[in-house]
Order: C-alpha cells, then structure tokens, then sequence
C-alpha cells in the first residue's frame, strides 16, 4: 500500500518534448528522495503522461521503477482513452515492478457508471495482486466518478487499494474520504483538511519541485505552501516545475509535450527573479 508523501513526478524530456530524457530519470529521482518524500506517482497530470505514447509510458515507467532503487514508493498512472490501451499499460507496469497502479477516468465521452464499472475493473484485473488506485480529477475528466461505482468496484476489484483525489474545494472531497479505502489528497491548500478527516497522505505536484516543503507540511501537519504553488500556477505549470527542478540543480530540462509550451523569455524571467529572492 502507499503511504505518505507522495509526489506527481514530472516526465524528463529532451528535443523540444519529443524523446524521453533518459538520463535525468536517475538524479530527479535522487533530488526527490532526498527531499524527504515516500514516494512518487508517475505519468500522471504534472508528468505529461497522457500525451506520451504506450511505448513511452511503458519506458518511462520502467526508468522511475530503476531509478527508484526502492528509496521510494513508485505508482505508475496508467489511465489512457481507451480499455485497450490502459490494461496494456497496467499490466506492463505490474511486470515491471510498479508498486502501485492508478487510473483516470478516460477524458472526452461522457461514461456512465456500468462503463466506469467495467472500465476500471479491466484496468484493476490487468494488475493484480498490486494494489490499485482510481484517480478522481472532475476537472480533468469532465466527469466524477460516481460512490456507486467506487461501490461496484470494491466487490469486482479486491486489490483496489483507494484514490487520488485531485478535486476542489474539499466539498468534492469530502465524499471520496470512504472507510476502507485510502485517499490521498492533490491539492495542497486541502491537504490539512483532508489529514484531519482521515486522509492517508498526499500526491502532489507541487512536491514534484519542492519535496521538502510538501513533506513538511505532511509530516509536522503544519505550514503554508499556498504562496508557492500560486507562483507557479502564474504559468503554464509543467514547464514551470520543471524550471524550478533545473534552478535547483537538477539536469532537467524545460521541454514539454505539445500543445503543452514552455515558458516565454519574460515569464523565464520573473519565475528566476521569484526563485533568486525565496
């Protein structure tokens, strides 16, 4: 099972987003462990995953799981368009070594709950014994998954293990926080709320720059990373992770996968004067 502190990783890239940086996987998962995290959640929202193809999720979860070195917990998102796809996912990702799965409801169509049902209990087969994980991000999917469906799906799928919860404000949280099942909270100004009333932890994409900061705020149950999180949010947020990743002495680069763009030479500008003086 997960625990903790977990981060929603980025994705290093090389040629203008288009090939996979495979030798950064190594240090950016030295600089996250040394942060003081349990774990982290690749190829999710932060990390581009849905943008990359089968064959580059398959790679680059396997250079997390390497890199990892079992200094960290590793859950690999495999939610993709199609059933197809993210049972193929899921499974590549259970043979190699993954410690956990996690699926997103597949964005565009509008799918009821036997679709949900049966999607998710695909995905939750492909993986088993590993412990599985639904991700609930409304804003993302178009979509929640409906508490019927959560239902169904803990007598279908014995390994689903519990969610990402990524929703705001915590009213949309609230209802997924279900005995038995282990919630971990993705925005961080709810991270203390969602503690209090039972959360198992966080997976955060702010941890994805600032490890120390998210667990901190997990560990002590205390602090303010709202300040730092609306900075980046200021700017396109994948490649503005990845700039602080590179500030802070990781060989990262900024490239993101199109459409998404890196920053322009003035939003460079004021996201290093805003890292120089915190």
């Amino acid at each position: 099972m997960l625990r903790g502190t977990l981060a929603a990783a980025i994705t290093p890239l090389r040629d203008d987003g288009e090939s996979l940086d495979e030798d950064a996987f190594a240090p950016y998962l030295d600089f996250l462990a040394e942060g003081g995290l349990d774990g982290i959640l690749t190829l999710g929202t932060t990390g581009e995953g849905i943008l990359l193809s089968r064959e580059e999720r398959q790679r680059a979860a396997a250079l997390f799981i390497e890199a990892s070195e079992g200094r960290l917990q590793v859950a690999v998102h495999c939610g993709a368009q199609t059933t197809a796809d993210t049972v193929s996912l899921a499974a590549a990702a259970a043979e190699q070594g993954a410690d956990a799965i996690a699926v997103i409801g597949p964005p565009y169509y509008a799918l009821d709950e036997p679709a949900l049902v049966r999607h998710f209990a695909a995905a939750a087969d492909a993986c088993r014994p590993i412990p599985f994980y639904l991700y609930e991000f409304r804003a993302r999917c178009g979509y929640s998954i409906p508490l019927g469906a959560i239902e169904r799906l803990r007598e279908l799928a014995p390994n689903l293990a519990g969610l990402k919860v990524s929703n705001q404000p915590f009213a949309e949280v609230e209802p997924y926080l279900l005995e038995g099942l282990d919630v971990f909270v993705g925005a961080e100004s709810l991270l203390l709320q969602g503690l209090e009333r039972g959360a198992a932890g966080a997976v955060s994409g702010l941890a994805a720059a600032f490890p120390e900061l998210v667990a901190s705020l997990v560990r002590d149950r205390a602090g303010d990373v709202g300040q730092t999180r609306a900075m980046l949010e200021r700017f396109p947020f994948q490649a503005a992770v990845k700039a602080c990743v590179a500030h802070r002495g990781v060989p990262v680069r900024q490239d993101v996968r199109a459409p998404l763009r890196v920053l322009n030479a003035d939003e460079r500008a004021e996201l290093e004067r805003w890292l120089e003086s915190s």
